[in-house]
């Protein structure tokens, strides 16, 4: 007998479909196989696929990209609170997410926004691997490494916008991703993410990512509240604030697709 199970695509940090990070969100009764879920991701083929199962009153969550299982993601989280405040009758102002690799992490909803309480990312200064160079094309003025990820700050949002990144030589450096970022012209700052390694070349809004950019910008600029724009294509918005050891990620989510998958 076929399992049926419920279907979502939202697109994350954005009030306009087809523009932000979309997210497919599958809500289980109970776990599935990993192999399973990461089927369902590579199906799916969106840089994560969240998986959700309720626990009392909490739930836990897991993320897949078409090619492995992620410690975290923020945009497939965002788009989880969204559905089940949307189509799960969820009633509270916040809901509690538990993640085997990454802790708490809860969302909270005010007006039409959500808001991803994270742990900030723990990094520090780093030489950049010559293959990074090659790939960007340029030397970063400041390199740094975070927990799965590289940070390359270069001078201006022009040079992130007219960088075209030679992915297998991304491909080549033990990482997660690679964050670019650099001052921005109408926000405090901006950014591109690139994980080939993960299975997405370029990922258009990453929450997640945003842990290691905002103590960063927060340091550089002197201030804890801060306005973000990820200039991918698709384009996202993003307010960020600093609390210590955790970090404040706020936008909003739209609906695109809802369906149901048969196992």
């Amino acid at each position: 007998m076929k399992t049926k199970i419920k279907i979502f695509q939202v697109d994350a940090f954005t009030d306009k479909v087809f523009h932000g990070n979309p997210a497919a969100v599958c809500i289980l009764d109970k776990w599935i196989k990993d192999e399973e879920m990461q089927k369902i991701g590579f199906e799916n083929n969106l840089s994560e696929t969240a998986f959700v199962v309720k626990k009392n009153s909490d739930y836990e969550i897991r993320w897949f990209t078409p090619t492995t299982e992620v410690d975290l993601c923020g945009h497939a989280t965002l788009a989880a609170a969204h559905v089940l405040y949307e189509y799960y009758n969820y009633q509270p102002e916040k809901i509690n997410f538990h993640s085997h690799t990454s802790g708490l992490l809860t969302v909270e909803k005010k007006n039409n926004y959500l808001t991803l309480d994270f742990p900030t990312d723990i990094y520090e200064r780093a030489d950049p691997p010559e293959a990074l160079i090659a790939a960007f094309g340029k030397t970063p003025l400041e390199t740094y490494r975070g927990k799965t990820d590289y940070l390359l700050i270069f001078s201006s949002q022009k040079e992130i916008e007219e960088i075209r990144p030679d992915l297998s030589l991304i491909s080549s450096v033990n990482c997660r991703g690679v964050i670019i970022s650099a001052p921005g012209t109408d926000t405090d700052f901006v950014s591109r993410f690139f994980a080939p390694l993960a299975g997405v070349n370029e990922d258009p809004v990453t929450g997640s990512a945003h842990t290691t950019l905002t103590p960063y910008w927060s340091k550089k600029l002197g201030k804890t509240k801060l306005t973000a724009r990820q200039i991918s294509k698709r384009e996202g918005k993003l307010k960020c604030e600093l609390l210590g050891e955790r970090v404040k990620i706020t936008g909003k989510a739209v609906t695109d697709l809802k369906g149901e998958i048969k196992i």
